[in-house]
């Protein structure tokens, strides 16, 4: 229901950006790639997990240099024919592309589950023995 609603937003707004029909697919480009770069650099996985913040961080810097050098871009080939249409259609991809990412990783996450289910668990009880001291009278 989502990703159709997703595609016929998607093409209702390709229609009536037909004029800017540039600045549309610049905003969809640079927003799929800028996103995605951040995706995969977000959720790398690491044997270290005080890594988490680092690997955030730098895909948000990656985030903006992308979208930064994109614009710049899309600008000095003028291509963008309008500003308000390019901004539009990134931001509109960009919600849509993150919510792609974001399924296709608990569709990965249900894989996983399924691969590796968990055959025979009981619990654990641990008792503690005490050692009663030994004391000798003579």
């Amino acid at each position: 229901m989502i990703f159709g609603l997703i595609i016929l937003l998607s093409i209702v707004a390709g229609i009536l950006s037909g004029e800017h029909f540039h600045s549309f697919m610049a905003g969809f480009g640079i927003a799929a790639v800028a996103i995605g770069t951040a995706y995969w650099l977000a959720f790398r996985t690491t044997r270290y997990p005080q890594l988490a913040l680092l690997m955030l961080l730098v895909a948000m810097v990656a985030k903006l240099v992308i979208t930064v050098t994109g614009v710049i871009w899309v600008v000095k080939a003028d291509l963008l024919s309008s500003p308000f249409v390019f901004s539009l259609s990134y931001l509109f991809f960009s919600i849509v592309v993150s919510y792609g990412y974001f399924k296709l990783r608990e569709y990965q996450m249900s894989i996983t589950e399924k691969r590796n289910p968990v055959i025979f668990a009981t619990p654990i009880k641990r008792t503690a023995t005490l050692i009663a001291p030994t004391t000798t009278t003579p």
